[in-house]
């Protein structure tokens, strides 16, 4: 990237007036009657690919997030003259960008925007900012859920035409919200803890430190979604092969809830009859149940120990052990209980 050098010292020419003048190694150019200080210092050789460019940090500012453009206009242009005029095009053009976005609007636009939210209704703005540029509204779709759209408004944006667009996506996603609900409601969901109306994850608990991880399309929520088991796998893999027997009793005409029971044959535990203090074991290494955002998801295989860990703590207790074994980011080493083989995989998590 090009390195723009903050200088301000005496005898920098301006780019002001009316005409644009090269003079050895300073400029000047008319530009919207503004004032800025460059100087073009070129290597022995003259050659433009290795000029540095010094400016004032006021013409900085301007043109930040350009200097890619003019890095490329200085490897290209065949001499002074033809660089001076391209550099005066992206000159006008960072400065019109600017303006728009610091210039303060007419008075039409605060009286227009009193205007809409009177016609929507005061009740749903939920917050705006002193500079009237982002506001906050509150939606209720048909089932009563609320919903909040953050609006970044310029100088003419029709409040009212993107609230009724917000208000068409989210009934288009009231299928998607029921299936979430009814999980949330029926089950004992281990992650997220807090899930927001956009998350299409959850992880369910089947038993005792064994549980199913789905995630449900938005743009199909009855189709089967994709299923990911995590226990020990003398208990997973019989889930596992109950799933990829059962397929074909899956039914659009059922919810994901209840089709999920008759693949697995299972019921799950609902808060109306277990506590989630049974579901939530703490980690064997740690003592504790969440760690950051996660929980422990990392099982014993021994059926006589099935002590929990978090993938973490597990991770770092067998790499420090003498014996194990590490090939890529798998270690294989021995449960810190059983003292029983066991192997965990650290994943790279997305920030």
């Amino acid at each position: 990237m090009l390195h723009l050098e903050c200088c301000e010292q005496e005898g920098y020419i301006g780019l002001g007036g009316s005409t644009m003048l090269i003079h050895k190694n300073d400029t000047r150019t008319s530009v919207e009657d503004k004032e800025f200080r460059i100087r073009i210092l070129l290597p022995e050789q003259k050659c433009l690919r290795n000029a540095r460019l010094q400016c004032s940090w006021q013409l900085k500012q301007v043109l930040r997030g350009y200097q890619h453009i003019i890095k490329q206009r200085l490897q290209h242009c065949s001499n002074l003259v033809s660089f001076m005029l391209e550099f005066k095009t992206v000159l006008e053009i960072a400065l019109r960008n600017k303006n728009d976005l610091t210039a303060p609007p007419p008075p039409q636009y605060y009286a227009q925007l009193i205007k809409e939210i009177e016609s929507l209704g005061w009740d749903k703005l939920a917050y705006m900012d002193a500079e009237f540029r982002t506001i906050k509204l509150k939606a209720e779709d048909s089932a009563g859920r609320e919903h909040m759209i953050t609006i970044k408004l310029k100088s003419k944006s029709c409040l009212i035409h993107l609230h009724s667009q917000f208000l068409a996506a989210v009934e288009s996603l009231q299928e998607f919200w029921d299936v979430m609900d009814e999980i949330d409601e029926k089950t004992w969901v281990l992650e997220p803890e807090k899930p927001a109306r956009a998350t299409t994850t959850r992880r369910i608990a089947i038993g005792n430190n064994v549980s199913i991880n789905i995630e449900v399309d938005p743009r199909h929520p009855k189709m089967l979604p994709e299923c990911c088991f995590l226990g020990a796998d003398h208990v997973v893999t019989p889930l596992r092969n109950k799933l990829n027997a059962n397929m074909h009793l899956w039914s659009p005409e059922c919810t994901v809830l209840q089709n999920l029971k008759d693949m697995l044959e299972v019921d799950f535990p609902s808060p109306d009859s277990h506590e989630k203090s049974s579901f939530s074991m703490e980690c064997g290494i740690c003592y504790a149940y969440r760690l950051a955002s996660s929980i422990p998801d990392q099982v014993c295989d021994d059926p006589r120990c099935g002590q929990p860990f978090h993938q973490e703590c597990l991770y770092e207790w067998l790499r420090g052990l003498p014996h194990s074994r590490q090939s890529f980011n798998v270690i294989f080493g021995e449960c810190p209980y059983c003292n029983k083989p066991i192997t965990v995989k650290m994943t790279i998590k997305k920030s």
